[in-house]
């Protein structure tokens, strides 16, 4: 595909999303995600694969369903209200079926059904927008809408997703399948706590960006898409190794790396709210995701590929010129977790 046309869809992607984020009136955030899914279809079918055809029509397919679901509620809203507003969501049903339509649109359990498939259809550089860039406009409308929405769906929501990611990501052996079910866990976390603690979802989200950017650059940097050739890290590239296990283990949430942060703050606000069986429940689930990252862990570290690998290059190494930013992303992964008090801080 040519540079030009790569830059302007990804113009369009931060077009979208910008008028999501600036947007008040329903309609124009509605037309921010519609730009944002129209300007990522040319990416993901650029491979033109038959798998990569696949997932294109199934993200559109999903994602033309939660936009018209998103529509037709805000319409109904402002036929009942009279009010295009994004925090006029006074009758209970438009605000569960926007809700409906934005944990569609994210890829929360129970509406997750699309995100694994479409993530095996992908390349890396795809899939990293995908479970990043994607999930910011329909998180941005949830925080703003928040308040009023009922408690107890996002509660389902919430712990349904990271019982779900954790649970269904145990068996999988392809490496963006495991990522999507991550995504799924980390999107449960950042739902569960967002009516009490708004920028407690939104430094989870900031600190997943940051921990998922790490880990699919260095996949991206060494061509890995399964567990099966993480075998060969070891003999290839151990300082390469060393850094993407401590990517991982941060992934799930083990101290002291940067993602044990958001997890022991949600936990804490949610002691504070008086809500002590759901953080537990919310801490069980974390073990499952943690034991899928220290499955990849355990074959990148203690296991040696058992024959000789057919490849002429099985661990080739990308561009040198893109070392910086896996680089940057990677120590922001593991050395973040001092400065809490500075980020809850500036928070505040």
């Amino acid at each position: 595909m040519s540079p030009y046309v790569i830059m302007i869809l990804l113009f369009s992607l931060g077009l979208g999303t910008t008028l999501t984020f600036a947007s008040s009136h329903w309609l124009l955030a509605w037309m921010g995600l519609e730009i944002n899914t129209m300007a990522i279809l040319p990416l993901m079918i650029q491979h033109h694969h038959p798998r990569a055809a696949e997932a294109t029509i199934k993200y559109f397919l999903t994602q033309a369903t939660a936009a018209a679901m998103i529509l037709f509620a805000s319409t109904i809203n402002a036929w009942l209200t009279g009010q295009w507003d994004i925090l006029h969501l006074s009758h209970p049903l438009t605000a569960i079926l926007v809700t409906l339509g934005l944990a569609l649109k994210l890829g929360l359990a129970p509406l997750h059904f699309w995100l694994p498939g479409v993530m095996q259809g992908l390349d890396l550089t795809t899939g990293l927008i995908m479970t990043t860039w994607q999930k910011l406009a329909p998180l941005a409308l949830l925080i703003q809408m928040a308040n009023t929405v009922n408690p107890t769906l996002l509660f389902v929501l919430g712990l349904s997703s990271t019982l779900i990611g954790g649970w269904a990501g145990l068996n999988q052996t392809e490496l963006r399948k495991i990522m999507a079910y991550s995504s799924i866990a980390h999107l449960g976390w950042m739902i569960i706590i967002i009516q009490f603690a708004p920028q407690l979802t939104l430094l989870a989200l900031a600190m997943y960006v940051i921990m998922t950017s790490a880990a699919f650059l260095t996949f991206k940097s060494t061509n890995t898409t399964k567990i099966k050739t993480l075998a060969l890290a070891w003999s290839k590239n151990p300082t390469l190794t060393i850094t993407t296990t401590l990517v991982l283990l941060s992934l799930g949430g083990l101290p002291p790396l940067t993602g044990f942060m958001p997890k022991w703050l949600i936990l804490q606000e949610l002691t504070n709210q008086g809500l002590p069986l759901t953080a537990t429940l919310m801490a069980l689930s974390a073990l499952l995701s943690l034991y899928f990252y220290l499955r990849l862990c355990y074959v990148m570290t203690l296991m040696v590929f058992p024959a000789v690998h057919n490849l002429l290059n099985p661990w080739p190494m990308s561009s040198k010129n893109l070392y910086m930013i896996p680089a940057l992303t990677t120590s922001m992964t593991i050395l973040m977790l001092p400065i809490t008090p500075l980020i809850m801080a500036m928070a505040g």
